[in-house]
């Protein structure tokens, strides 16, 4: 049985290469999956997790690209982690895309330590007691650090993650303090970094980071990515990001696309 028509919206990116479900009035994902998964270089052979999958976007992404070899997500909340699994079977990818219906805290007490090569996340942005919370719960959870801190997210990555595995993350610029004291605290080193802005001229938004299990020092601080143009319409850099691997056909101004992306760093 696929997910309930009257609670969910079908949407899909790529010109309906991907086509994924989603909750109509709970959690809908944003431009930052579409981020994180085009930033995020994966080679072919490599096992991947994510920590806070929700309706299983970046996962998807990044499976029918053909990023990586095998595929799991964490996501703690049910009705999200079987809405990954239904758009798992909904893409051809049941059996090989593996949702766990799981706490991020408790990762490293039930999944095995050191077999990831990346893993990937965009944790809640908002600390536990900051702010409004939003009255909608898979909104909440997803927003704040209501089931699992900046720490836990970093904790969970580390027991997974091979020595030499990576972790990436789109983040909050104005929490990049607390990303870098949490990389490092929990036994990473940040090696690249990327600031991301909505437009020209105006201050960052969000930051792309990418850390290391067990490496030295020294971070790459690449050049500033845009999002949209000054004038309006998605940079060249954000256009990439929708290219299909297999013919290079960018779709980045299509109506499918800017149907099915919600909000920027929401």
């Amino acid at each position: 049985m696929g997910p309930d028509r009257e609670s969910t919206t079908r949407d899909s990116l790529f010109n309906g290469r991907l086509t994924l479900c989603q909750p109509r009035d709970g959690y809908r994902f944003s431009i930052d999956a579409v981020l994180l998964a085009g930033l995020t270089s994966i080679q072919p052979h490599e096992h991947v997790v994510e920590l806070g999958t929700g309706c299983g976007v970046v996962l998807l992404v990044v499976a029918v690209q053909g990023k990586g070899r095998t595929w799991e997500g964490v996501e703690v909340q049910p009705e999200l982690a079987e809405l990954a699994r239904a758009n798992a079977e909904l893409n051809g990818l049941s059996g090989r895309v593996v949702i766990h219906t799981m706490d991020v805290r408790k990762v490293p007490d039930r999944l095995p330590e050191g077999t990831a090569d990346v893993v990937l996340s965009n944790p809640p942005y908002r600390r536990a007691h900051s702010g409004r919370i939003n009255p909608n719960r898979q909104k909440a959870v997803a927003r704040h650090e209501l089931m699992g801190s900046l720490d836990d997210f970093f904790r969970g990555a580390f027991h997974l993650l091979r020595e030499g595995g990576r972790f990436a993350l789109i983040y909050p610029a104005a929490r990049l303090d607390d990303l870098m004291v949490a990389a490092v605290g929990q036994g990473f080193r940040p090696k690249r970094l990327t600031l991301i802005h909505s437009r020209p001229g105006e201050s960052a938004r969000l930051v792309y980071m990418e850390c290391r299990k067990g490496s030295g020092p020294e971070v790459l601080v690449t050049a500033p990515f845009h999002i949209y143009e000054a004038a309006g319409g998605y940079t060249e850099q954000m256009a990439r990001l929708y290219q299909w691997p297999a013919d290079g056909a960018s779709n980045s101004n299509s109506k499918d696309n800017k149907e099915c992306i919600y909000g920027f760093g929401t």
